[in-house]
This record gives C-alpha cells, structure tokens and sequence, in this order.
C-alpha cells in the first residue's frame, strides 16, 4: 500500500519518506478554509498558504504587497481546515531577508498564531543565516530556488531561470546548500526541466517542482490557476482542470435572471 493511503497526518518525515519511495508528492496553494477542506479531502500532501495571494486573492500585480499579518491570516484559516495535509506558509517579502533576527520572529509569529507546520522562503547562499536561526528554533524549512517572484524587480521578467551555465550552477550549488543546513523539501520554479531533473538527483530531499518538468518527487500549482478561476494567466506549464471563472460567472447570470423575473425564491424555497 501506498504512503500517501495510509498516512492520517502529513509531515516532514512523510514526505523524505514518499521521494525515497519514489512516490510523487502532490502540492497546491490554498488561502481560505472552504477551499483548503476541498483540497485536504481530495488527498492533496501539502497545502501552501503562498505570498501568491497577493495576486490571486487581494489583486496585486507581484507578491511583494502582502504582509505578514495577511499571511497569518490566510493561514490560520487553512489550518482550521485541515486534517491530513501539511501546511506550509510563506515567509513574505521583508520578513525575513537580511536580517536573521526578523526571519525568526515572524516565523515564530507565523508558527504561534496559524498553527501551521513548515515555512518556506525564497533564495540560497544569501539567506543562509536566516534558515539556520529559523532551523535552529525547530520549526521545518522549505527551500524555493529558479524562479523567485519577491525578487521580481532584480530580474526584471518572470521568464525562465537558469538557462545559462552560471546561473545553473549557481542553482545546483544553493540546492546541495539547502539540504546541508537543513531544509526539508525545495521548490524549484521555472527552470529547465534537465536541470529540474539533476537538482532532483543531486539532493537526497523532496524537490517539488513547477514548470520544472516531471522528473522531480513531486508537482505545485496555484489552485486558482487550476480551477480556472483566474483568466489571464496562460503559462506552458498550467494544466487547467476546469472553467470555473466561466461556470461560476454563468451561475451568478442565472441567479440574476431568477431574482429579476420574481422565479426565485419558489413556493418550495419560502417559510
């Protein structure tokens, strides 16, 4: 029988244990308590609380906006939902750069307040002092390399990452660094699916990937991204599973059309 069968509740240790299984870990985002019940009922390993509900939930253009506050927000309502799932919550930009002092205590904050169970942030080499201070406390850290959407503004683009030989290299040295100092899992974003695949063969942790091709131990999308729910987001490595910005948007006309022409409420829908 299968890890991902058995286990009642997720954690870090589940996971090691799926990738030397070579059983596929399966992540997705959540930001409130109806979708991450949805989601954790579904068998899904690990629930994100990303820094992705700036744009996804409160309409910001990057992930820069939101605040820790918000963050624990959206967390502790996805931990009240969950039963099996791990939950891991992005650390947001300004919390934790530069100052390891500043990453403990809004981890602790997150940790205290949320109930969460795993921190993740984003960079390599040039955050080590903040993930070895937030380890050392003993709270769990996941690694996010490739892509890094805090750092936007330093890249200029969200194109893909890595392609050149330094860079790569760059990339495969912060992989084996993470695992040194500690780090569960790592999330690898947008970079080469054969690099993808070396980082994943390098480390003995969980590589998480998205749009970093399949042969990683496991996959991550947004949910809304998805579900069809936001609309003008069309990157290559987005499988959308349903139209719900579609569906719900027919569902809310036909609702209109009811209450305008007195069909709604029923005899049998009235006290």
């Amino acid at each position: 029988m299968s890890v991902n069968k058995e286990v009642k509740r997720m954690t870090t240790h589940v996971i090691q244990a799926m990738k030397e299984q070579g059983e596929k870990i399966t992540m997705l985002t959540a930001y409130d308590f109806s979708m991450a019940r949805i989601l954790d009922e579904a068998g899904i390993d690990v629930l994100l609380v990303g820094d992705s509900a700036s744009n996804v939930m409160a309409g910001h253009e990057t992930t820069l906006p939101i605040t820790l506050d918000q963050m624990i927000y959206h967390a502790s309502s996805v931990v009240r939902a969950v039963g099996r799932a791990l939950v891991v919550v992005d650390l947001p930009f300004g919390s934790y750069q530069g100052n390891s002092r500043i990453a403990l205590e809004s981890t602790i904050r997150i940790m205290k307040e949320s109930g969460a169970h795993a921190v993740k942030l984003e960079g390599g080499a040039e955050i080590q002092e903040s993930i070895k201070r937030i380890l050392s406390a003993g709270v769990p850290v996941m690694g996010h390399l490739g892509l890094t959407p805090q750092s936007i503004y330093k890249f200029g683009t969200y194109t893909v990452r890595a392609r050149e030989e330094a860079e790569a290299a760059k990339l495969l040295e912060d992989a084996r660094l993470l695992q040194e100092l500690g780090c569960f899992a790592i999330v690898l974003e947008k970079i080469p699916a054969k690099l993808a695949k070396q980082v994943a063969q390098s480390v003995d942790i969980p590589v998480i990937g998205i749009g970093a091709g399949p042969d990683v131990d496991g996959q991550v999308l947004v949910s809304h991204d998805l579900l069809g729910i936001t609309k003008d987001f069309q990157p290559r490595f987005l499988r959308r599973y349903l139209d719900l910005f579609e569906e719900i948007k027919g569902a809310a006309e036909q609702y209109a059309k009811d209450v305008r022409t007195g069909s709604f409420p029923n005899e049998k829908e009235q006290y």
